[in-house]
């Protein structure tokens, strides 16, 4: 792991592994690097970069007022600017996918391809009102195996997870103390979360229109009650060519290392791959 400065000072946390196509990981709202932990084996072939946002993981926290979209875009291209990358894939969960499309509209030179893992241009309010719930919360369990029994009945739509998965998150995204579990990013991300919770909706659409010419996928999960099929069958027709995988027994998000997503991803890693240098 090592540290980089964004434009305001801010000491944010990334690491960079492999060689090959650089794909940046950008991972959920409350989450940080370790959210690509069981998908890095299948991306063994690729540059892989990943980053904590701030206020997430190891990077500095930096209060609500900064823990937007776009500012997080900001400092995903200054990780590609410090370590000397023009030009990369980017493969984003849920927020990591907002802000994949916001650049996809901003810096859309910077970008060799999208891919999108259970996240639209249309969410739906239901999926909101669950993050709602929990974000900036500390769970209500005092160990990592006490959560890990909790979390089946607390994630309804996941089914023939594998052995150990759910101990496996409570243990990458809490930390244990001697008070209990605790989250492992700023609670001011929660009042951030509220003021883009409580404001109008915007457009996003436009957005998933600033990825024309880009090599474009979607991830969902058969069970999500954040991205709808619906509005995935309209991101499939705006967007014809669009690669897309539908992960059975998952509700919001896969883990991307289901055999559906990981035949997806070596599809777009190779449309991605097309025309690049070397």
């Amino acid at each position: 792991m090592g540290f980089f400065h964004a434009e305001d000072g801010a000491r944010l946390a990334y690491s960079d592994e492999g060689e090959g196509l650089p794909v940046l990981c950008l991972a959920g709202l409350t989450r940080n690097m370790a959210d690509f932990d069981h998908v890095a084996p299948h991306l063994a072939d690729c540059r892989m970069i990943r980053m904590d946002y701030r206020g997430r993981g190891q990077s500095d926290f930096t209060g609500a007022a900064t823990y937007t979209v776009p500012q997080e875009g900001k400092d995903a291209l200054a990780l590609l600017d410090h370590l000397g990358i023009d030009r990369a894939a980017i493969l984003g969960t849920s927020r990591g996918g907002l802000i994949g499309m916001v650049l996809a509209a901003a810096a859309h030179g910077r970008l060799l391809g999208l891919c999108l893992n259970d996240v639209g241009p249309e969410i739906e309010r239901a999926g909101l009102e669950r993050i709602m719930d929990y974000v900036g919360r500390n769970p209500n369990a005092r160990t990592h195996v006490e959560l890990a029994a909790k979390l089946p009945a607390a994630m309804p739509g996941f089914a023939n997870v594998p052995e150990g998965r759910w101990l496996s998150e409570a243990r990458k995204h809490y930390e244990e103390t001697s008070e209990g579990l605790r989250i492992r990013y700023d609670p001011a991300l929660r009042e951030a979360f509220l003021e883009a919770f409580e404001g109008e909706a915007p457009d996003l659409w436009p957005l998933w229109q600033a990825t024309a010419g880009l090599p474009v996928a979607l991830i969902r999960g058969a069970n999500s009650d954040l991205l709808s099929a619906g509005i995935a069958a309209e991101m499939k027709r705006r967007r014809p060519d669009m690669l897309f995988a539908e992960v059975p027994d998952r509700a919001h998000v896969p883990w991307l290392d289901e055999p559906e997503a990981v035949a997806l991803l070596r599809d777009w890693i190779a449309a991605c791959t097309v025309g690049t240098p070397g």
